[in-house]
């Protein structure tokens, strides 16, 4: 195996190492996480460059838009839920609640730090690397199982399920524009929509 192979083994090991570690204890999650998420910055741009260097402005509106459709169809699949027998749709709920941030410093983390740290470490570095191996589909769905994986320490089934679900929908963003600030803001459009505009 090449030395890129053996990073991208080890970097999936640590990063799984560290989300282990951020789950003990879900008082401290915003801290533990906002370290993970710095290390997925480091590692990632410790490998290899990003390659792409499109400028914003032509994504501005693309970005939005998809973060804009990604919201709509989380709304339309939260409200299928709430037709079906069980409490899927309170546990959707209930990580609504655990996730949003609560004061200042946590929605500041989440926009400078956290989203652009899972974009450019799941897209703009795992993504991208088995796409030298794999086809693009082959690539987003590999990339969406690892994404999901990490959240397994969760204790949450459908928090696997939302970053599986994420990762197959901005991986197939990635696979047509390879531009990585687009990705971030369609990241965080969906993101502040998802926190801000409640339905719960």
């Amino acid at each position: 195996m090449t030395k890129q192979t053996w990073w991208l083994i080890g970097s999936m090991l640590v990063i799984h190492l560290l989300m282990y570690i951020t789950f003990i204890d879900n008082n401290i999650f915003w801290y533990l996480y906002s370290g993970t998420a710095l290390v997925m910055i480091a590692l990632s741009i410790t490998s290899s460059e990003l390659d792409e260097q499109m400028p914003m402005q032509p994504h501005l509106i693309k970005g939005i838009a998809s973060g804009v459709l990604m919201y709509g169809l989380f709304f339309i699949g939260y409200t299928l839920f709430t037709w079906l027998p069980g409490e899927v749709d309170q546990t959707i709920s209930n990580l609504f609640y655990q996730l949003k941030p609560q004061n200042a410093w946590q929605l500041a983390v989440l926009i400078l730090i956290i989203i652009p740290a899972e974009e450019i470490f799941w897209r703009g570095f795992i993504q991208r690397n088995l796409h030298q191996y794999f086809s693009s589909p082959i690539s987003i769905l590999i990339t969406a199982v690892l994404s999901g994986s990490v959240f397994y320490f969760s204790g949450e089934w459908i928090w696997m399920a939302a970053a599986f679900a994420g990762a197959i929908y901005w991986g197939i963003l990635y696979a047509w524009k390879r531009s990585i600030p687009m990705l971030i803001l369609s990241h965080l459009t969906f993101d502040l929509l998802f926190f801000y505009l409640i339905f719960f």
